[in-house]
């Protein structure tokens, strides 16, 4: 008795895990922890979830990867033209823009992979290889920086229509240069658009401008179109087709039960559109999270409308967020509407496009600087294709080389016989072919 009372103690302070029979960790299965529950965590659903399980559109992730290669290529150009001592670089001095430009490869093999863009030579003095754009290349950046001007005025109803949508009808310039390309704006645009037009924005400080007058007949947001002619066309009521949006879902989007209900209600559901009269839309009223969130949705398909090629980066959206009074997280927005949004992730960024604008890889309803930016994509995705050309034009180089023409069309070695004989002909009037041969 007396060693079983002194034992009583040790079992009593004992811990769980001294006993390797009711250890559920030691012994996961069998009958000493059946009566053991365990405990199974509900799956997390974030944006990071939606985007790695989201539905994949190759059509479009091809497009960002070719759109990355052109986008390096560009910044290759601007490096070039910035040097002063001439048309071409040397390869040693564009290896140390490698990091530069994002290259994860040499400088000489990404330069091999697009002859139609690039051309290497030996320099005739130093002996050292170089490289310069070739002159096709150089002549479709041209007729996208004039394309860029003659649609100013179409730029500048973009811009107009965006410091519309804004509470306070003011945006930062800082805003509008990360998205200058997309805007189709020139590089100069502060000095050379919002200065030009100062009837339509101005300048507040450096870095703000501000709308001067709204004009109520630009108000008119793009979908708006759409919806019109629905109502038309396929005979819709006003009560399905008011605030409804363009639904077009991926290959392989799976529909759950009562998903089409869902997106029903949703497409009826009415919100305060983006040009329409600035209110807060209190959160906590009935269904006042679903209208804010939808608001947000038709900001953001009028902001991608407004764009030249309907995408954007998504990390820019941020820079909106707070003249667009947007309160909402913007990445998980646009995944939780597959099918009028759709967010690549090839390119190092996160690239938003209107899903309605494009078919397999292209722009439905291109404009002309969309076709001239085509172009330049064209003549990249030839990478080594049809080099033939090139080889030709090299041959008809040499060869007038070899005759003595000069590149620039200057006279040939044997251009002088021909003046010589002008002259004789001139002291001679009646002397004929025959007799000088003679």
């Amino acid at each position: 008795m007396r060693a079983l009372y002194r034992a009583r103690p040790i079992i009593l302070h004992s811990t769980p895990s001294s006993f390797p029979f009711t250890d559920p960790q030691k012994c996961p299965f069998g009958p000493f922890n059946s009566f053991a529950q365990k405990r199974f965590k509900k799956p997390v659903i974030s944006a990071r979830t939606r985007l790695e399980d989201r539905v994949r559109d190759p059509k479009l992730d091809k497009l960002i990867t070719h759109l990355k290669k052109l986008q390096t290529i560009l910044n290759l150009h601007q490096l070039m033209s910035n040097k002063k001592r001439g048309p071409f670089v040397s390869l040693q001095l564009m290896s140390r823009w490698k990091n530069i430009v994002g290259l994860n490869v040499n400088i000489g093999t990404f330069i091999n992979k697009y002859p139609h863009v690039f051309e290497v030579f030996k320099h005739p003095i130093r002996r050292n290889l170089c490289c310069r754009v070739r002159q096709k290349m150089k002549a479709l950046i041209e007729e996208e920086e004039r394309v860029v001007k003659e649609c100013e005025l179409e730029a500048v109803q973009r811009v107009k229509k965006l410091l519309m949508m804004s509470v306070n009808g003011t945006l930062g310039v800082h805003a509008l240069r990360l998205i200058r390309r997309e805007l189709g704006l020139p590089e100069d645009f502060r000095d050379s658009v919002l200065a030009k037009y100062n009837a339509d924005f101005r300048l507040v400080g450096l870095e703000i401008v501000e709308l001067v007058d709204k004009d109520e007949s630009v108000g008119v947001a793009k979908v708006e179109f759409w919806r019109e002619k629905e109502y038309r066309e396929k005979w819709l009521s006003e009560f399905e087709t008011k605030y409804a949006f363009p639904i077009n879902f991926p290959t392989g989007f799976k529909k759950e039960a009562g998903f089409r209900d869902k997106l029903k209600n949703w497409q009826r559901l009415p919100y305060l559109k983006p040009y329409e009269r600035k209110e807060v839309v209190k959160v906590r009223t009935c269904g006042g999270i679903e209208q804010f969130e939808k608001r947000a949705v038709g900001i953001l398909h009028e902001f991608l409308s407004l764009m030249v090629e309907n995408k954007v980066e998504v990390e820019r959206l941020a820079h909106f967020k707070r003249d667009f009074a947007i309160e909402v997280n913007v990445r998980e927005l646009l995944l939780e509407n597959p099918g009028i949004f759709y967010i690549s992730t090839k390119g190092n960024a996160q690239t938003v496009f209107l899903r309605e604008a494009y078919r397999k890889g292209h722009l439905i309803e291109p404009n002309p600087i969309y076709v001239v930016r085509r172009k330049l994509l064209d003549l990249v995705l030839q990478g080594c294709r049809s080099t033939r050309e090139l080889a030709a034009e090299k041959e008809i180089k040499e060869l007038s080389s070899s005759a003595g023409c000069t590149a620039d069309g200057g006279r040939r070695d044997g251009d002088w016989v021909i003046p010589i004989l002008e002259n004789f002909d001139n002291e001679n009037p009646y002397n004929s072919v025959s007799e000088i041969s003679e």
